[in-house]
């Protein structure tokens, strides 16, 4: 996994959290359903404010929520809420680079160089394939920006990013490794770099071949890419930031609103946890990709990381393999898995505290559902 921003926030960082548990369900209380809302309680004393999930199995359907929506508020996570979904968003756009490859409209091995000339620095090398599986070498924009909990990381909230601009701070950097495809370097600039090739190839923005390609065929209707809009529109929980005080201390900042051009193609979108369980399942269901540019997205880029085209899997302790993505939207984090045969799937979605690292109970919450 890449969790840049965590990693960069959770280390100096220390701050208390309101944890009041709230559920909703839709299936029967059972003995199954009884250790998912327990799982999912553990997820948010872990270090979160809240916490939703979708599960997916043979008895049905569970959707679940834990903690409170607002920090300091009793009002419960809304078990339909919006959040910033982060790099699962580059799922997505990996399936519609291999529609067009499908289509004849671009090829995994066409080059940096063929599609934006003379933007990247040995770009004649650096193929589609290396920018989606992440062996390209270019160094991520993520560090070269302000982060939490500098107090500087707010006076860009508001602020536009344009692609080129983040690509340009990135490249700024000397490449990670010199030879493409040696070696797994996750890079987000990689993927700002990929939303600008899918213009070039289709005269449109990414955004909107998303929505032609995958939101609307699939009916995900509260699934979108934002641009430049602040707001997550419909119910949702809020998200947080910690912010160091003129005193050392350390503030949990409200973070819903900001303009997440910031992300852009590597990380933009706002979904729920209905809509990218239903994605997932077509995903692996054949419905949006033919076989072999699905197993392509299964082939991992370096044998050592489980990480293929935008596509990334997990061994479950009970021997069941899942595929999925996770995404870390800083004031959000996400975690979609399922079973190649869709029979077991998993949404989680965490308004983390800051408290400590959320990972290890949201994965023991995947395995939970996976394995039961």
């Amino acid at each position: 996994m890449n969790h840049v921003f965590r990693v960069l926030v959770t280390a100096t960082t220390a701050v208390a959290v309101l944890a009041a548990s709230a559920a909703a369900t839709a299936a029967p209380p059972d003995t199954d359903r009884v250790g998912l809302q327990s799982g999912l309680d553990e997820v948010v004393a872990a270090s979160a404010i809240g916490a939703l999930a979708d599960v997916r199995d043979e008895h049905g359907v569970w959707r679940g929520t834990s903690g409170v929506a607002e920090d300091g508020r009793a009002r419960a996570v809304p078990v339909d809420g919006r959040f910033r979904v982060g790099s699962i968003t580059k799922t997505f756009l990996a399936a519609v680079v291999l529609q067009l490859v499908d289509e004849g409209e671009l090829r995994l091995e066409d080059t940096v160089e063929s599609w934006l000339p003379g933007v990247v620095p040995n770009g004649h090398r650096i193929t589609v394939r290396h920018l989606l599986n992440h062996t390209s070498g270019l160094p991520d924009v993520i560090p070269t920006l302000p982060l939490p909990p500098a107090p500087a990381f707010l006076d860009n909230r508001w602020r536009t990013w344009t692609a080129d601009e983040l690509v340009a701070r990135a490249l700024t950097n000397p490449p990670v490794f010199d030879e493409p495809g040696s070696a797994f370097s996750y890079s987000n600039t990689g993927y700002l770099l990929v939303g600008q090739i899918i213009e070039k190839a289709t005269g449109t923005s990414y955004a909107k071949q998303i929505e032609n390609r995958v939101i609307r065929p699939l009916q995900l209707d509260d699934t979108w890419l934002p641009g430049t809009s602040t707001r997550i529109r419909g119910p949702h929980p809020h998200g947080y930031v910690p912010i160091r005080q003129e005193d050392g201390g350390w503030q949990l900042v409200d973070y819903t609103r900001m303009n997440p051009s910031v992300f852009g193609a590597a990380g933009e979108m706002i979904s729920t946890t209905k809509d990218l369980n239903r994605f997932f399942a077509a995903l692996l269901g054949g419905r949006l990709l033919p076989g072999h540019l699905l197993d392509e997205m299964k082939t991992p880029g370096v044998e050592s990381r489980a990480y293929g085209l935008g596509l990334a899997w997990r061994d479950t302790p009970c021997g069941v393999r899942v595929y999925g993505n996770d995404g870390d939207a800083l004031a959000y984090q996400a975690y979609s898995f399922s079973t190649q045969d869709r029979r077991r799937q998993v949404t989680v979605a965490v308004t983390p505290n800051f408290d400590g690292d959320i990972d290890d109970a949201a994965n023991a919450f995947v395995n939970k559902a996976i394995c039961g």
